[in-house]
């Protein structure tokens, strides 16, 4: 989403159980404890607004450099999330007592926190950066590393750029886009660029699946082997029908031969019968032609 300011005063509904209404502390400032990831200040799914530090932000439709880079993101990471994590779009985590807001894209571990009983903070957002204040952007960066989310990724349309957060530096740093993204939560290392481009997505997303063993790529490529195999028989087939048929054309030379000798020289000896079961294709057809002009039997078997 491109969440936008609101400059109107912030007003929120007291509690369900009275009392009153929340207040937040001032902006820089750390409360001792952090508030449950999923107990809200914001209505999820029903309003658009967002908290960062006790101020209002409203995530607007997304424009159509965002939203197209959104679809493409979730196409690529879904498959490259590996088993035991979950990755969700506009999650809406509770990050301090001030912020309650979703990032772009994030992933956590399956199931319960067994030390909060409630669902897992994520380990890995994120933002999506094209019409949004920068200070908007690097305020939630903040509060998410603070809270404990391991790593926080910023992707600037406009800039065609892929960036971490740096604790240290308290800024973004861009990544090379030649370079691979790795994380355990990942199958395999993601190209950066990947993450700029669906083209390189869509590789990205084949080889990922590939890792998985995919059930379905699986029986693509099982079939693409069958289908290999079944050609080689096929050749394998058809040259044995060649090499069956050039076998058949021999035979015939040979008891053409045997024919046109009987007829010209009566029966034909055991020792010729047996030099012309055993001849070439070669020595048949010169023996055939000299049979037009031999006047006896040894004639035709001469040696040149």
């Amino acid at each position: 989403m491109d969440p936008k300011p609101d400059r109107s005063t912030v007003l929120l509904a007291p509690p369900r159980g009275g009392g009153a209404a929340l207040s937040f502390p001032p902006s820089g400032s750390r409360p001792g404890r952090f508030p449950p990831v999923d107990e809200h200040i914001v209505v999820p799914e029903t309003t658009r607004d967002e908290m960062i530090r006790g101020r209002k932000v409203v995530a607007q439709p997304a424009l159509e450099p965002h939203a197209d880079l959104q679809t493409s993101l979730d196409f690529l990471i879904l498959p490259h999330v590996r088993p035991g994590y979950r990755p969700s779009t506009e999650l809406l985590t509770r990050v301090s007592e001030g912020s309650n807001f979703a990032t772009d894209l994030s992933i956590r571990r399956e199931g319960q926190d067994p030390a909060t009983g409630r669902r897992f903070l994520e380990e890995i957002s994120f933002e999506i950066v094209n019409e949004q204040r920068v200070r908007d952007v690097l305020e939630k960066a903040e509060e998410l590393a603070e809270r404990g989310v391991r790593r926080v990724f910023a992707i600037f349309v406009k800039r065609r750029e892929v960036c971490e957060w740096s604790t240290e530096k308290r800024a973004f740093v861009p990544l090379l886009l030649d370079g691979m993204l790795e994380d355990p939560c990942f199958v395999r290392p993601i190209a950066v660029r990947a993450l700029l481009d669906v083209q390189n997505a869509e590789h990205e997303v084949v080889r990922a699946l590939e890792r998985k063993g995919n059930a379905e790529l699986e029986k693509l490529k099982e079939g693409a082997r069958e289908a290999g195999r079944e050609e080689g028989r096929e050749e394998g087939r058809e040259e044995g029908r060649e090499e069956g048929r050039e076998v058949g054309r021999e035979e015939g030379r040979r008891e053409a031969l045997r024919t046109l000798l009987r007829a010209r020289f009566g029966e034909i000896p055991a020792n010729t019968e047996a030099r012309i079961a055993g001849a070439p294709r070669a020595s048949l057809d010169a023996w055939i032609l000299r049979l037009l002009s031999a006047t006896m039997l040894d004639e035709v078997f001469a040696e040149p």
